[in-house]
């Protein structure tokens, strides 16, 4: 990549850059930059000659970006969202605000936050538009990056670990979490189950048939992962996405699935439910909310951190585990 001269350097070249990035499609970039597509392609034209690598090539519908691209937007977004913040300062005030805020969080997550996140938008902040997006994934650092969502709410085991590593080693991560609350899972079935009411030994849990909820489909799950490790195997005849879905499903089946035992009561189905606790030692599930620390000082998005948070501690209550480990 050439490297610019920046006392020439036209730096709304970076802002068309950072909108292509994030919508992949140059029609859709011009729009939210209130100029013409041929405009966009201009300035891209223009910036490639300056850097020296063609950033994006036609694919499909869209652009996909090359490998010099990936690898110079987060630096451009975040000094972008710096350079804004900078210029302008003024505090966010949730009585007059009118931001639109994107959360991603999985249905069970939803199901315990988001009451509790409208009772206080309701009373705090009426102006404030919510939208939650489906969480299809365990690492959600692609959707903070392209500023489609302002906060990922789940289980992100993978990427607390590798956040805490560089931590350790004083690094600063280009992301923020903060614990919300821990959990345990339970195995559940239907209420008339031949299986409910009795313990379950390991023999007896893996020769049944089971549920997984698994956001990629993938028939593979953390059961499943400590089961290997004893060299074990359960068969998964049937994967959904959704935490609700797999409620409904084996209360009408016989089935068994494994869900976070905080959810059950969110569900309305605890009376066709029954539960049994694990006959093998799993993870505990960590609720963490993930953002882009380009946001960290933003006074609107601290303002959702910490309604996010005080919704966790009032649907849960007194919460275990390190509510307020921060990242």
């Amino acid at each position: 990549m050439n490297s610019p001269n920046f006392r020439t350097f036209d730096l709304n070249l970076l802002r068309v850059f950072d909108e292509v990035m994030a919508e992949r499609n140059l029609t859709r970039a011009a729009t939210h930059l209130a100029m013409t597509q041929p405009a966009v392609s201009n300035a891209l034209r223009r910036l490639r000659e300056l850097l020296g690598d063609e950033l994006v090539r036609r694919s499909g519908f869209g652009v996909e970006p090359t490998p010099v691209a990936e690898a110079l937007w987060p630096s451009v977004r975040e000094a972008l969202g710096l350079l804004r913040g900078a210029l302008s300062p003024g505090a966010f005030d949730p009585a007059t605000a009118n931001n639109t805020f994107h959360l991603a969080m999985a249905d069970a997550t939803a199901a315990k936050l988001v009451p509790g996140l409208v009772d206080i938008c309701e009373a705090e902040a009426p102006g404030v538009n919510l939208r939650v997006l489906p969480l299809t994934t365990r690492d959600p650092r692609g959707l903070l990056d392209s500023g489609s969502v302002d906060v990922a709410i789940g289980h992100f085991p993978a990427v607390i670990a590798e956040l805490g590593a560089l931590q350790q080693q004083d690094e600063l991560p280009r992301f923020a979490f903060e614990r919300l609350y821990d959990g345990s899972y339970v195995v559940v079935m239907r209420r008339g189950h031949p299986l409910a009411g009795k313990p379950l030994s390991l023999d007896t849990y893996c020769a049944a048939r089971h549920l997984l909820v698994s956001f990629s489909g993938r028939p593979f799950g953390f059961v499943d992962e400590a089961l290997t490790a004893r060299s074990r195997i359960r068969r998964v005849v049937l994967t959904v996405n959704q935490f609700f879905t797999a409620g409904r499903v084996v209360a009408n089946t016989d089935l068994l699935t494994v869900l976070p035992r905080h959810f059950l009561g969110a569900t309305g189905m605890e009376a066709e439910l029954a539960t049994a606790e694990l006959p093998l030692a799993v993870p505990e599930v960590h609720v963490d909310s993930l953002w882009h620390r380009q946001r960290q000082h933003d006074s609107a998005h601290r303002w959702l951190r910490e309604a996010v948070a005080r919704a966790a501690h009032s649907a849960l209550g007194e919460l275990d585990g390190p509510h307020a480990t921060r990242g």
